[in-house]
C-alpha cells in the first residue's frame, strides 16, 4: 500500500467534524476556597471550538510524531507545517523552533516558516522574527509576500511605522509582488509617518497595479485614514465605494464598515448595513452580534443593543458569554448595576459560563457602587481562571481592594491577596505600602514582604523607606 499523506487525514478530519456540546468536551471541577489562599486553578482548558478539541485529541504533536515515524505515512511539506503549528499551539514556541531547525528539506522549511514567523509576530519577538527572515532570505525561501506582510504587521504592532517602507523596498528589489494586505499595511504606515498625502500616493500606486484589485478592505483602510485626518466627507465617500465591493457570500466586510460608521457616529448607516448583512447566506455568528452590540453601545443606544441582544438569544444554539459581556459592560459603565446583576443571573439561567471578563466587569461595577464584598468575591472568581488566559486585573482595582482590606483590618486576607497579586507579576508599590502598614500595626514580621518587593523590583519612595525603618530591619 503506498504511503498516505498525513495532510489528507487532517483535511478529512476537518471536513467530517460534528458539533457537540461543551459538556461532552469537558466537565470542569469548581472548588470553594477561603480568602485568596486557596484559589483553585482549573486543570483543563475549555476548547474555543470543537475543532480545537479534535486537534488536541486526534492530531496532537505526539500522535503526528508517531505517524511520521511509521513507514506507512509520508510527511509532505504541508504536513510539517501543520505539525509545527500544533507544537506552537499545544506545546511551546521553543519546541517549535527546535522542530523547524531539524526539518529535512527546503520545501518543508518554506511551508513551515510562516506559522513560526506568525508566532514571533504574536509574541512581538522582533529580533527572532528578523533573524528568521534573514535565514529564509539566505535560503532563497522568501518568494511570496506573506512573510514580508508578517514583518510589516510586527512593525505596525510595535509602532515602528518607519520600518514598513523598508520592507516594501526589499519586496520590490527582490521582485516579490505586493498583494492587497501589503498595500493596506504600507498605506497605514505612511499615514502615520508622512501624513495623508503619502498614504494617498500609495493608494494611487495600488490602483495602477494591474496585479491587485482594490477592494473593500483597502477602501475602509483609506476611510480610516481620512477619519483620523478629520476629513469626514472623504471618509464617507470611501465607505460608500467600499460598500460596492462587498461580497454577496461573505459578511466580514460588512462589519468592518459597520465599525467605521460607528466611529463616524452614523447610527443610521450602522443599522442599515446590519440589516443588509443578514441577506448574506450562512449563520450570523456570535462575533457578528458582538460587533453590532459594541457599535450600538459606543453610539449610546442601549435600547437598540438590548433588542438585538434578545434577537441573538432567540437564535443562539450555544450561549456565548462574550455576547452578554458587551451589554454587561455597558450597564456597568452607566452605573446600572441592578441591570447588570439581573443580566448576570439571567445568563447563568440560560447556561452561560462566566469568563474572566465577566468577573472583571462585575468587580469594577461593584467597586464603583461601594459593594466591596461582592467586588472581592468577583476578583476571586476571576483569579480562578488565570491559569489559562492572559488576563490580569486592573491596577486601580487591585489597589482599591487592598485599601479596603487595610481599612477593615483584614491582615490575613490582605497577606493572602498580596501573595496572589505578586504571583501574577502585577504587584506595585501602593499594594506593598498597604501590607507594610498592616504588618506595622499588628507587629508582624516584614521579611517576606521585602523579599516579594525585591523580586518585583519595587523601588521604595520616602514613605515606604520610613515604614521599613519602623520595623528596625
Amino acid at each position: 500500500m503506498p504511503p498516505r499523506k498525513i495532510e489528507n487525514l487532517f483535511q478529512r478530519g476537518r471536513k467530517t467534524r460534528k458539533p457537540c456540546t461543551s459538556n461532552q468536551l469537558q466537565k470542569p471541577s469548581h472548588k470553594a476556597f477561603k480568602g485568596f489562599d486557596g484559589v483553585d486553578l482549573p486543570q483543563h482548558i475549555k476548547p474555543q471550538s470543537v475543532f480545537d478539541a479534535w486537534i488536541k485529541s486526534m492530531c496532537s504533536p505526539q500522535i503526528l510524531a508517531w505517524m511520521e515515524a511509521q513507514n506507512r505515512f509520508q510527511m509532505s511539506a504541508a504536513d510539517h507545517a501543520i505539525r509545527l503549528e500544533l507544537i506552537i499551539k499545544i506545546q511551546s514556541l521553543a519546541e517549535a523552533e527546535e522542530y523547524f531547525e531539524h526539518l529535512p528539506n527546503s520545501s518543508s522549511r518554506k511551508a513551515a516558516c510562516l506559522p513560526l514567523l506568525h508566532a514571533y509576530v504574536k509574541e512581538r519577538a522582533i529580533e527572532k522574527a528578523e533573524a528568521l527572515m534573514l535565514k529564509l532570505n539566505d535560503l532563497g525561501l522568501t518568494v511570496s509576500p506573506h512573510p514580508f506582510n508578517e514583518m510589516m504587521k510586527l512593525y505596525m504592532a510595535t509602532s515602528q511605522f518607519e520600518r514598513v517602507p523598508t520592507v516594501i523596498l526589499q519586496m520590490k528589489q527582490n521582485k516579490i509582488p505586493l498583494n492587497v494586505l501589503s498595500y493596506n499595511l504600507w498605506m497605514s504606515a505612511c499615514s502615520e509617518v508622512s501624513g495623508l498625502a503619502s498614504a494617498e500616493m500609495v493608494y494611487k500606486d495600488m490602483v495602477d497595479d494591474k496585479n491587485v484589485e482594490v477592494g473593500w478592505s483597502t477602501l475602509s483602510t483609506l476611510a480610516n485614514i481620512y477619519l483620523k485626518s478629520g476629513l469626514i466627507k472623504k471618509a464617507n465617500l470611501a465607505l460608500k465605494n467600499a460598500e460596492k465591493k462587498l461580497s454577496a457570500h461573505n459578511r466580514l466586510g460588512y462589519f468592518f464598515l459597520i465599525t467605521m460608521y460607528a466611529s463616524l457616529s452614523n447610527k443610521e448607516e450602522v443599522l442599515r448595513l446590519w440589516e443588509a448583512s443578514k441577506k448574506v447566506g450562512g449563520r450570523i455568528t456570535s462575533t457578528n452580534y458582538m460587533c453590532i452590540l459594541l457599535c450600538l453601545v459606543k453610539l449610546g443606544d442601549i435600547a437598540e443593543a438590548e433588542r438585538i441582544f434578545r434577537e441573538w438569544e432567540s437564535k443562539c444554539w450555544k450561549y456565548d458569554i462574550r455576547v452578554s459581556n458587551v451589554l454587561l459592560g455597558a450597564y456597568m459603565r452607566t452605573g446600572s448595576m441592578d441591570k447588570a446583576e439581573s443580566l448576570h443571573l439571567h445568563t447563568l439561567e440560560r447556561g452561560g459560563c462566566p469568563n474572566y471578563k465577566t468577573w472583571e466587569i462585575l468587580m469594577e461595577g461593584w467597586m464603583k457602587s461601594q459593594n466591596m464584598d461582592k467586588a472581592i468575591n468577583a476578583m476571586k472568581k476571576g483569579f480562578s481562571m488565570l491559569k489559562h488566559c492572559d488576563w490580569r486585573p486592573n491596577h486601580g482595582l487591585v489597589t482599591a481592594i487592598a485599601r479596603y482590606l487595610e481599612e477593615h483590618g483584614n491582615v490575613n486576607d490582605l497577606n493572602q491577596y498580596v501573595k496572589v497579586i505578586h504571583q501574577l507579576g502585577v504587584a506595585k508599590l501602593p499594594l506593598y505600602k498597604s501590607l507594610l502598614r498592616m504588618h506595622l500595626l499588628f507587629q508582624r514580621p516584614v521579611f517576606d514582604i521585602l523579599k516579594m518587593m525585591e523580586k518585583d523590583e519595587i523601588e521604595m519612595d520616602d514613605e515606604t523607606s520610613a515604614l521599613v525603618q519602623a520595623f528596625k530591619v
